[in-house]
């Protein structure tokens, strides 16, 4: 007989929702027949407002408090029928921050710090295609078209493929790897088990690296995406084209490198430059 976490799991999966979603959130049921002690199908709805103030009392941020809100609301609604159970619920808000921007110079001083030639051409296909890392961990060999001058991405968020830019330079970046690395197929980074490199060991490397590299800013593989898509907004490509490089299903996900690029704003003419004289 299939437990709740068995139809949950079933669920999830029919629902579309991508492996990393489906295991938070039934981490998240987890953690809440935990802290009650109890099946979960038998909470009512004062015990799930406990939960609820008992998460808020953790000083979780309001991205993680949404993410366990978002899984009992499946949980409730979905697997076990009962919507009203969680129809209190509001999702948290947070003030919107500033993506961290490395310079041109900055992403050459990181990858010079990476020592290593697997993890050098890792994150520098990372910055040349703006991937996400766990994308960039998935690449397989056949996904590299170098006739066409396109990578497939396919271990992407969502499970939505797309297509992004391969460079001259990085086809002969990958291919000089290829040739001294010889990864084991069908991944083009491999961990010594032959699996797909892990995203932390991979995390980790950037990290060590950015701290030789004397960098003070906070340095994640997403920064290396945000500096990606910066830089092709900073050299005037279309909004809309950085959206489906980046995978985003909205503009407006991608419309916040807008208030980042000092470059872009600077070469905005302003209205008054327009008048036909000077006033």
């Amino acid at each position: 007989m299939l437990t709740v976490h068995d139809k949950m799991a079933q669920d999830l999966e029919l629902a579309g929702y991508a492996l990393r979603t489906r295991e938070a959130y039934l981490a998240s049921v987890r953690d809440l027949e935990v802290f009650h002690g109890g099946a979960v199908a038998d909470l009512n709805h004062d015990q799930i407002r406990e939960w609820v103030r008992h998460l808020v009392g953790l000083g979780r941020s309001p991205q993680r408090l949404r993410q366990h809100f978002a899984a009992i609301k499946f949980l409730y609604a979905r697997t076990l029928g009962r919507p009203s159970a969680t129809a209190f619920l509001s999702w948290p808000t947070a003030r919107e921050r500033m993506p961290v921007v490395l310079s041109s110079a900055e992403v050459m001083s990181l990858l010079d710090a990476l020592r290593q030639p697997k993890y050098r051409v890792f994150f520098a296909l990372v910055y040349a295609t703006g991937m996400r890392l766990a994308e960039a961990c998935h690449l397989q060999t056949s996904d590299i078209d170098g006739g066409r001058g396109v990578i497939r991405v396919r271990c992407s968020k969502g499970g939505r493929e797309r297509f992004v830019m391969l460079s001259p330079r990085l086809l002969a970046t990958l291919r000089a790897y290829w040739r001294f690395a010889r990864p084991v197929a069908p991944y083009l980074f491999t961990a010594r088990t032959g699996k797909p490199l892990h995203p932390e060991v991979a995390r980790n490397a950037l990290t060590a690296a950015a701290s030789a590299a004397g960098l003070r800013k906070r340095v994640t593989p997403h920064v290396l995406r945000h500096s990606f898509a910066t830089h092709l907004l900073e050299r005037g490509v279309d909004i809309r084209i950085i959206q489906v490089l980046l995978g985003h299903m909205s503009i407006r996900t991608t419309a916040r490198y807008t208030r980042v690029s000092a470059d872009v704003i600077a070469s905005t003419v302003s209205p008054l430059d327009l008048l036909p004289r000077a006033v």
